[in-house]
């Protein structure tokens, strides 16, 4: 009987010996891939049978119901993370395993640019291959609603940045993201502000920034482009600025900015309505907005491009008008 029950047990053992050495042959092969490298993307809320019903879908040569013993006998069954991943030849299960349960996802980027203005800033996102477009046929209104923001306006309202992101994500959550930095450092820069502004809230603080933006060609220019404006609200004068006439112009702008364009009234023509317009008009980087929050102190009134991206500010109209001859109508000083 003790005989017996020594062949029992030393064949149980061997049998599970076989299957420990048959789990560690199966965990460290390399699996068979449709290509290399090959993108797949575990969907959220998938259990461990899903996922590795996914990796088959998508092109990866292993057997499911061991690589779900191998998920529970190492206890990663539980610790697999959503999202787009990349694997080359030579991957084995156990790594594949490792890399679902560190959350190694593969990235794209979005390069959302300063002084683009929201029609942009969709426009990269609907032509961006590797997010899920599910603000594709929102209104604007409609997508502020979808990501949280309290705005009317989406103008102004997003961080230009790069962003990263796992493929398939929404693009909806990128635009969320953009909206939370902005809103971060807006108030961030808003409670650095100087004393004295001519604009009250954060908000307008936004908008002033965003022409700053808009009108500036070299970034050390823009602290001087803000004492323009701010020293023009201040005495009452109109702001006169091209880049609000312009966007209050929208899609039927062609490139060329004309006389009839600027005495044409829009709420946001600068020549012809005092004070800001009612939006900002484009995605202002943080310099813009430290330009407008703390602008320096000078009697500067007007400027004019110089045509190498720098401007010439001048404190009288006689001086401007001296400006724009030399460098706009290109006559000897």
């Amino acid at each position: 009987m003790k005989r017996l029950f020594f062949r029992v047990f030393v064949v149980a053992l061997m049998g599970v010996l076989a299957a420990v050495a048959g789990l560690v042959w199966f965990a460290l092969s390399p699996v068979g891939l449709r290509q290399s490298p090959l993108d797949f993307t575990i969907e959220p809320g998938s259990g461990m049978r899903q996922v590795a019903r996914q990796l088959t879908e998508a092109g990866i040569d292993t057997w499911p119901p061991a690589l779900v013993f191998l998920a529970r006998v190492t206890r990663q069954a539980n610790g697999i993370k959503a999202g787009s991943y990349e694997v080359e030849a030579g991957v084995t299960p156990l790594a594949l395993l490792n890399m679902l349960t560190r959350g190694d996802v593969s990235q794209a980027e979005l390069a959302l640019i300063e002084g683009w203005n929201f029609r942009q800033f969709r426009a990269a996102l609907d032509r961006h291959p590797d997010l899920r477009h599910d603000s594709a046929g929102l209104s604007d209104g409609e997508l502020l609603a979808r990501i949280g923001a309290d705005a009317s306006h989406p103008e102004g309202q997003f961080f230009p940045d790069t962003y990263l992101f796992s493929r398939r994500s929404s693009d909806l959550e990128v635009l969320r993201r953009a909206h939370r930095q902005q809103q971060k450092i807006l108030q961030r820069e808003w409670d650095k502000r100087a004393e004295g502004l001519p604009y009250p809230t954060p908000y307008e603080a936004l908008i002033m920034a965003s022409i700053v933006e808009k009108e500036t060609g070299q970034a050390a220019d823009r602290p001087m482009v803000a004492s323009v404006f701010v020293n023009r609200l201040r005495s009452g004068m109109l702001l006169q600025t091209d880049p609000t006439v312009i966007y209050g112009l929208g899609p039927a702008f062609d490139g060329n900015l004309r006389k009839r364009d600027l005495q044409t009234d829009t709420p946001y023509n600068t020549y012809t309505r005092p004070g800001l317009p009612p939006t900002p008009i484009s995605m202002p980087g943080v310099a813009a907005l430290r330009a407008a929050l703390n602008p320096p102190s000078t009697d500067y009134l007007y400027f004019v491009a110089r045509g190498d991206g720098s401007s010439a500010f001048s404190r009288t109209l006689t001086e401007h008008n001296r400006a724009v001859a030399r460098y706009i109508r290109k006559q000897a000083p």
